[in-house]
């Protein structure tokens, strides 16, 4: 709502992004983070905006009830899910998991994102990517489950060094009792994850919902008969994968050839 209202006193005003970033120290990419609630405004921001748009205090009062997330605005409802769900079930196909990403690997993937965000803005998404994995050793432990498309453990986003530590973290999470990983190898001639990556929770209330992500955002499955395919389809994919251990001995061999 507040990157609503700055939006809305800026085009009053006439003035672009990359004229108030000016006036603020801000880039014009910046300034349009703040307007989507994809980056909290700091500093003088608010106090300095406020005034060269002309909003009479309305930024301010609006600023003192802003909260601020450490995710998109778009993902806030399945981050809160996600931490106190009892099973967490991800079927990955283009990348390493959040749950599952090193520091460094992490940084990569936010590096690559186009619009390319500030280098602060990456550190903080960082940070908040690697605070989701404390739900893996949260007490009572849920229940969760990776399958991973093969061609992904071998894709060296950061760099050969930074996939081989990759690889490393993801061999120590697999030696959790609560966590099972397994691996879907590119020779499978039948495949039932062809509609591409998925997420499945269940709640401590037993529900179960699906989250399935894309280029702009995701959005929930709760729904009958939508929900219960998904679920098939990911029992499906967990009986084509390879078995833990098998998994846990492909990603050793990768992690060698690197």
């Amino acid at each position: 709502m507040f990157g609503s209202l700055l939006r809305f006193s800026r085009e009053r005003a006439g003035m672009t992004q990359e004229a108030l970033g000016k006036y603020v120290g801000y880039s014009k990419s910046q300034v349009a983070m703040v307007e989507r609630g994809e980056r909290p405004p700091k500093g003088r921001f608010v106090e300095v905006a406020d005034q060269t748009l002309s909003a009479q205090g309305a930024l301010l009062a609006a600023a003192q009830k802003l909260k601020v997330s450490r995710f998109p605005s778009w993902f806030e409802d399945y981050a809160e899910l996600e931490a106190q769900a009892i099973g967490i079930y991800m079927y990955a196909t283009h990348v390493i998991p959040g749950l599952l990403q090193s520091e460094s690997y992490a940084r990569a993937i936010f590096g690559s994102h186009l619009p390319a965000p500030e280098d602060d803005e990456i550190e903080a998404r960082v940070a908040a990517r690697l605070g989701r994995q404390q739900v893996l050793q949260r007490k009572p432990a849920p229940t969760v489950s990776f399958v991973l498309e093969e061609h992904i453990l071998s894709r060296p986003l950061g760099g050969s060094v930074a996939l081989k530590e990759q690889l490393a973290h993801i061999l120590d999470i697999g030696q959790r009792r609560n966590v099972q990983i397994t691996v879907i190898e590119l020779n499978r001639e039948a495949h039932a994850g062809l509609n591409g990556p998925m997420i499945l929770l269940e709640t401590a209330e037993r529900t179960q919902v699906a989250y399935v992500d894309g280029p702009s955002g995701g959005y929930f499955v709760a729904e009958q008969p939508d929900l219960g395919d998904l679920f098939a389809r990911y029992g499906i994919l967990r009986a084509q994968a390879l078995s833990p251990e098998e998994s846990m001995k492909l990603i050793e061999r990768v992690a060698r050839e690197l």
